[in-house]
C-alpha cells in the first residue's frame, strides 16, 4: 500500500533576506523556521533543507539496515546513524556522509559491512538522492 507524506512551506521575501516556515503536515509534529542564512551560514535556531534531508537519510538508512539484518536472521541491539549533508552555495548538495555504529551480536565484520553497503544503496532516500555524486558510508560494528 502506497503512502503519501506532506510538508508545506510558507516563504516571505527574497532568497537572501526572506524567511520561511516548514510544517510537517502528515504527522502534525511541528513546524520549523528556515532561511537562507540557516542554510548557507549558521543555523541560529533554524533548520535548512539539507538538515531535513540529513534527518530523512539517517532514518531511512537505519530502517533499511535493520530490515536487511533481520531478514538475514540477525538481531539488532542498536543502530546509531549520523548523516552529514554538505551544501555549497552555487553548487548545491555536494556530499553526504553516513556514519553508523551498531551492535549486532554474532555478525561477522564482512557480513556487517556488506549489509551496510546494501542498505546505503537500497534505502529509498539513498535512491532519491542518487544525483549526489559523493555519498559515503563509514560503518562500525561495536562489540
Amino acid at each position: 500500500m502506497a503512502t503519501t507524506r506532506i510538508a508545506e512551506t510558507h516563504w516571505e521575501g527574497n532568497l537572501l533576506a526572506g524567511k520561511g516556515n516548514v510544517a510537517l503536515k502528515s504527522s502534525g509534529i511541528g513546524s520549523f523556521d528556515v532561511s537562507w542564512a540557516s542554510r548557507a551560514e549558521q543555523p541560529n535556531g533554524q533548520t535548512s533543507p539539507e538538515e531535513l534531508i540529513a534527518a530523512a537519510h539517517s532514518a531511512c538508512f537505519s530502517m533499511a539496515f535493520s530490515h536487511g539484518l533481520a531478514g538475514a536472521g540477525h538481531t539488532v541491539e542498536s543502530l546509531d546513524t549520523r548523516a552529514e549533508v554538505t551544501f555549497q552555495p552555487g553548487e548545491g548538495i555536494t556530499a553526504i556522509q553516513l556514519n553508523v555504529k551498531a551492535r549486532v551480536p554474532g555478525l561477522s565484520e564482512a557480513d556487517f559491512q556488506a549489509a551496510a553497503q546494501d542498505a546505503k544503496a537500497n534505502c529509498p532516500v539513498s535512491q532519491a538522492l542518487a544525483g549526489v555524486k559523493n555519498i559515503t558510508l563509514t560503518a562500525e560494528l561495536l562489540a
